[in-house]
Formats: structure tokens, sequence, C-alpha cells
């Protein structure tokens, strides 16, 4: 039986050599207005049409002069486009893959749950990390999403508008390209954007840690860390990074912060089977979260071509989630979604099944 249904899109707006006013702040945008002789105000109007009204074309800016936005469409184009194609899960997940301008594809992936929507966005074409269980970075780096093509990501999918959080988990390492992550969580969260809480916003990393301290410093968004093993030689093994940037360092750096409050701090530890889902890694995670406030999420692998990992089974991962419990450490296991379309964690390349 056919499990997933599949739909196309024409795109709203066809790829050009201009750049792109969405993404752009505020004062970025008042750089434009200047130089092209407008007024200063002029820029405000322009973040109104493109962050509340959401326009797709410089001539719906109606309160422009005609002129005025004849000179901005010389130069600039609003930057939206649709996503070129869709896949559905039978458990409603929607993944959608959005073409970018060097014929590159990403893909974000629209969780509906209740009454929250949440959309798992795309930061880069690839990635360079190169950790062992993650198709993504099988695929190699290919380069940095531009904060235009990242908010095209929650812009332009069909149920925007009810989003209730967005999560920079989909393709890429966020602080890989952390200029365009804050540049885009800054449209989100300023009152001429999108004026969203920084508590609708996570952010995920590996633990590069001079951008992630500025992640931390200059934003109040959740942050969610990828541990996956307490041991530094296993870790290594699977997750290269731990060679330049150990997970030990990082919880350092993160025992810095507060956690205890509005903001919220996720390990995220994906469980395989005879590898790192026994009792003395629980009891090895919970000493190195001991001085930081955070809860963990036991992820099931989803597994991939190619790779001889197992995911642990469901007796294991309730026991290692006991244990943390039981040592004062919120623990849950996370709940898979769009595995059938590989839109699960750790699943996204760019490609239709």
């Amino acid at each position: 039986m056919e499990n997933t249904s599949e739909k196309s899109h024409d795109a709203d707006i066809q790829p050009c050599e201009k750049k792109a006013l969405v993404g752009m702040t505020q004062l970025q945008l008042q750089d434009v207005v200047e130089t092209l002789g407008m007024p200063r105000f002029t820029a405000m109007q322009i973040a109104d049409w493109l962050y509340v009204k959401r326009v797709v074309s410089i001539d719906e800016m109606t309160n422009l002069s005609k002129k005025n936005r004849l000179k901005l469409a010389a130069t600039y184009t609003v930057g939206r486009k649709a996503p070129a194609f869709e896949q559905r899960s039978v458990d409603g997940t929607v993944k959608y893959l959005f073409d970018t301008a060097d014929g590159k594809a990403v893909e974000s992936v629209y969780i509906p749950d209740g009454d929250r929507a949440t959309l798992c966005i795309s930061s880069q074409k690839g990635c360079r990390m190169g950790c062992r269980f993650c198709m993504t970075g099988r695929q190699g780096y290919h380069g940095n999403l531009s904060a235009a093509e990242i908010i095209n990501q929650i812009l332009s999918v069909p149920d925007s508008e009810k989003l209730t959080n967005v999560v920079f988990m989909g393709m890429g390492e966020p602080m890989d390209n952390v200029d365009a992550v804050l540049q885009v969580v800054e449209v989100l969260t300023a009152k001429w954007g999108l004026a969203w809480s920084p508590k609708r916003i996570t952010v995920s990393s590996i633990g590069k840690m001079p951008e992630l301290r500025r992640l931390l410093d200059e934003t109040s968004v959740h942050v969610a860390i990828s541990v996956h093993s307490p041991f530094h030689a296993e870790r290594e093994q699977l997750m290269p990074v731990e060679r330049a940037f150990a997970v030990k360092d990082v919880m350092a750096l993160l025992s810095q912060y507060d956690f205890a409050h509005q903001r919220r701090l996720s390990v995220e530890y994906i469980m395989w089977e005879g590898l790192n889902d026994d009792l003395a890694h629980a009891e090895a995670l919970t000493k190195l979260l001991r001085h930081v406030d955070s809860r963990v999420n036991l992820i099931r692998f989803h597994a991939i071509p190619g790779s001889n990992l197992r995911t642990s089974n469901e007796a294991n991962m309730e026991a290692f989630r006991d244990y943390l419990n039981k040592q004062g450490i919120i623990c849950t296991v996370r709940r898979s979604r769009g595995e059938d379309i590989f839109a699960a964690c750790g699943m996204l390349a760019g490609k239709v099944k």
C-alpha cells in the first residue's frame, strides 16, 4: 500500500539575479532606501510589507510611490519562492523541498501536533560536520543558505500562518552559518519583523563553541545540543567535531548561562543498540550534565542507507529514561515523525523519496 502522497508546486517567484529584500534587518533596509534616495521611513514600510503583510512582489507595496517601487524593483526582488515539491507522511508530517539559486535543494519539515505546529528548517546546503549517522552529512557541504533562503522556508510553506514554533534542526549545522542564523532570529523576534517570542525558536548545534557563545550572548532563543555519547573517544568516532570541541568543554560553556527560567537547554541523544544505550552511558551522561539545567530527549535512530547502526530497543530506552529521571534530569523519549518520507531526525538530504 502506498503510504505517502506527493504534489508538485509552481514557484510564486522565478529565480533572478536581483538581491532579495526578505531576510533583511531594519538597518539593512535603511541602507537600501538611503542608497536609492528614498525617505528613511520607507524602510519601515518595506519591513511591514515583507514580514507583516507578507507580500511576494514589490508591486504590492502600494503605499510606496510608483516611482520608488520601480526604483526598488530595478535592483531588488522580494525574494519569496514557494516550495518546489512536497511529500506527505501517514502521520501528517509534510516535507517541503526548496530549490536554491545555484540549483541545490534543501528541505524543511512541517510537524503538526494538536495546537502546535512546528517547522524544522535548514541553514545549509548539505553539511561539513561529517557525523557518521546523518544523511545530510553524507552528501557533503555545498554552501551556506542566505538569510533570505532561510526565512523564505518559514514564510513560504503553505501553513506558514499556523506556525507556533521553528526549530533550526534541518540540513546543516546552524553555528557553521551563524551570521545568517542570527540575522533570521533578529527578523523573527524584532517588533518590526514577525515579533515572535524567542521562546518559539530553538537552535540546535553539535557544539561549535565560539559561534555557540555568540548565539547565547546575542539571543534568548532555546538551545539544543547534540551529544549522543558522554565519552570522548566514542563521541569522536560518531561526531568528528569532538576533536575540536569536546563535549565536556561545551557543557562547561553552557554552565555559565541560565537555563533554569525562561530559556531552555535540550540535550539530544540518539540511541543505538549495543553502542550507547546502557546504564553505564546513562550514569556518565548524568555526570556530564550535573552543572547545567537541561532536559534530555532520547531519539530513536532512523536507519539510513549504508549504515550498520541499529536503533536501541524500547526496553533499553525506557530504562535509560527512568535512570535519568530518578537522578533529577527531565528525560523523555521523543516520538518519531515522518520516517516513511525520510523526514525524521538525521534523514534530510535535499531529495525526495
